[in-house]
């Protein structure tokens, strides 16, 4: 694959989407062309499946089913957007990946990541992410955030434990990844979070241009 792929990653409330929008915003001032897609998500199916994902429907879902319910709405995220964008040498701008995977059903379910391994290589075959954005904020600040935007998800819903862990295996795997990894901390004022990912924009992608 020729094109970028450019995922961006973090806990609830770390300021994902203001990310997503400084990036498309940098990328059509620089003539980069890009697509853009989230996860859950992308697809009609995969939409679908978020909807399952996310919805309060009366069901509990073990957290085996979570993880596979994952992996289906990525391989058909793969085969209809990721894959066929990166071959046209786009960068492709995705709201979390499998990175999120490893955070939150392992890390906050306490699966094994091995089996997240397993289907990373099953679904994926060698797609990584040339680079993640990581926003990192501490989960108390992120969940007050959330909060404030209205009612809760399925999984914003869990307990303050679990987003701490989700936000420890983040930032293991960004030690773990250090060329794939650039944290950003979104802890401070919109101006400081938003100069921080402009410099990592420019380093990065800048030969792009």
């Amino acid at each position: 694959m020729s094109g970028f792929f450019l995922t961006i990653e973090g806990c609830e409330g770390a300021g994902k989407s203001t990310a997503v929008n400084l990036i498309k915003e940098w990328m059509s001032e620089k003539g980069i062309e890009f697509t853009e897609t989230r996860e859950p998500g992308g697809t009609r199916v995969a939409e679908d499946i978020r909807s399952l994902l996310l919805s309060h429907h009366g069901e509990e879902l073990s957290d085996t089913t979570e993880l596979l319910l994952m992996f289906a709405a990525r391989s058909q995220n793969l085969f209809h957007n990721i894959e066929p964008d990166l071959s046209a040498d786009k960068v492709v701008i995705c709201d979390r990946f499998t990175d999120a995977t490893y955070a939150y059903q392992g890390g906050g379910r306490g699966l094994e990541q091995e089996q997240i391994a397993t289907l990373e290589n099953l679904v994926q075959g060698s797609c990584r992410p040339d680079m993640t954005l990581l926003m990192d904020v501490d989960p108390e600040v992120g969940m007050a955030r959330a909060r404030g935007r209205g009612e809760l998800d399925r999984i914003e819903q869990e307990k303050m434990d679990f987003f701490e862990r989700v936000r420890e295996e983040y930032l293991n795997r960004s030690k773990t990844y250090p060329q794939q990894y650039e944290v950003i901390n979104a802890g401070g004022s919109l101006e400081q979070v938003k100069q921080q990912i402009l410099l990592v924009l420019e380093r990065r992608l800048g030969e792009r241009s």
